[in-house]
């Protein structure tokens, strides 16, 4: 456990709303977060290293329950997903969406109640389905055709399994063409458009063993207006009532997904929640009055948006190189524990720490040690001219799909995440080490 003195001055350059909510600033460059410096942390624990503000996470579960009261909100493990962040989210009363029998399998042997549990996934494998099965899950998210005989069979004719059908609305929402998942063109879903959706929901009728208990839907990620999401209230309740009319079937629960934005950089859009939880209570209500439905209980799937803000991602600088007219600084990380930039184009707000400078700041790209021109960390940082190697840099809203996507280029090993609350640190998941790596390689 590492304890310090209570930091007093909030951190006033303009960037604490992207930063945990705890972050502050006793002296120039000597950043805090929970308490904890940061650059001690860099210190115990090396670099590259994810710091998450426990406080933060939990008071994000609790910003979700008070906006959704009356809504089962489950958290989407895909963001990040480690045995603390089973208990964190359990504990603040949120439920779990899972892609994969590890995630599976982590958050039921870590106590979470499996009822509790909603299974996803496109493409979901034979081990997937029966770890799902063994484990009662409480949902099994139905995402293609085939998926039905496959999950009926695997139930058996005496089996009982409650399911999901994974609809496409035909909405485009999102940060990114490779994250919007609510079209027609993309691979999630049955298509509402083309009637897709409801021939297979016929299908899924006549297997008495699955028990249809509502319709889900997901549009994407980084969506930043409520506006999506009341267009897909519509179309689902659409969809709802034509089955209403067709089967006499009334079904009881409609999950509108997640991708609620957050900022990466100041100034940038994030989803209004409140706004959004307000939004589509209205809609929903009067989508259902005009169908003759009842209002279905409403789930929700947040993932960045509860994890994200609370992380902060710790570099050291390696080198320094004046080329081309730019100015390259290059850090001990980079795309193999943080791809995004790389996939999507995002753009990150990073901040020397540890030292104070007086040096003007000038733009900078902060890249990766990997062998790939691609490996930019951040394309237009404005870091101090005096930055050097050995300093080191602070990366916040890195709490979300930076270790659940990094990989094992190079054999460079997998981050350490280390949780800070009260002015202590403690570790949650250890750097994978080179003997990790060696230890998976069988020999000739």
């Amino acid at each position: 456990m590492t304890t310090v003195h209570e930091p007093t001055t909030p951190v006033a350059d303009g960037g604490l709303s992207v930063w945990p909510a705890s972050a502050t600033e006793p002296r120039a460059g000597d950043l805090h977060v929970a308490g904890v410096p940061l650059a001690e942390l860099a210190d115990r624990f090396g670099t590259p290293a994810y710091v998450l503000d426990e406080t933060e996470v939990r008071e994000r579960c609790r910003t979700y329950r008070s906006a959704f009261p009356d809504a089962d909100v489950l958290y989407a493990a895909k963001a990040f997903l480690c045995r603390a962040m089973v208990h964190w989210t359990a504990e603040e009363g949120l439920g779990l969406d899972v892609c994969s029998a590890g995630e599976l399998e982590l958050a039921v042997i870590t106590g979470f109640p499996p009822d509790r549990i909603v299974l996803h996934g496109n493409a979901k494998t034979p081990r997937d389905l029966d770890m799902a099965l063994r484990m009662r899950v409480g949902r099994i998210v139905i995402d293609s055709p085939s998926e039905i005989a496959r999950l009926a069979a695997a139930v058996g004719p005496d089996g009982h399994q409650k399911v999901m059908v994974r609809v496409a609305p035909g909405i485009s929402a999102g940060g990114h063409d490779k994250i919007r998942t609510g079209t027609d063109d993309q691979k999630f879903g049955l298509s509402l458009t083309d009637g897709y959706a409801a021939h297979a929901i016929a299908r899924l009728l006549d297997q008495p063993q699955l028990e249809l208990t509502g319709l889900h839907c997901h549009l994407g990620s980084q969506i930043t207006s409520a506006q999506p999401y009341l267009a897909a209230v519509r179309r689902m309740v659409g969809l709802m009532a034509c089955l209403h009319a067709q089967h006499g079937l009334v079904l009881p629960e409609l999950d509108l997904g997640g991708g609620h934005g957050i900022a990466y950089r100041p100034g940038e859009p994030a989803l209004d929640i409140t706004e959004l939880a307000r939004g589509v209570r209205t809609e929903l209500a009067a989508a259902c009055a005009e169908a003759g439905l009842p209002v279905p209980r409403l789930i929700i799937e947040p993932g960045r948006a509860v994890v994200g803000p609370a992380g902060v991602a710790l570099y050291r600088v390696l080198a320094v190189k004046h080329t081309g007219g730019q100015v390259f600084v290059a850090v001990d990380g980079g795309m193999s524990d943080n791809p995004r930039p790389a996939l999507y184009g995002v753009r990150y707000a990073p901040r020397l720490i540890g030292r104070r400078s007086t040096a003007e700041p000038i733009p900078t790209t902060v890249v990766g040690r990997h062998c790939e021109a691609g490996d930019i960390l951040a394309a237009d940082a404005g870091l101090p001219a005096d930055v050097h190697p050995g300093d080191l840099l602070a990366v916040p809203v890195s709490g979300a799909y930076h270790l659940s996507m990094a990989s094992g280029y190079n054999m460079t090993g997998r981050p350490p995440v280390v949780a800070v609350r009260d002015g202590a640190a403690r570790l949650l998941v250890r750097r994978e080490s080179l003997e990790d790596i060696r230890g998976r390689d069988v020999g000739l």
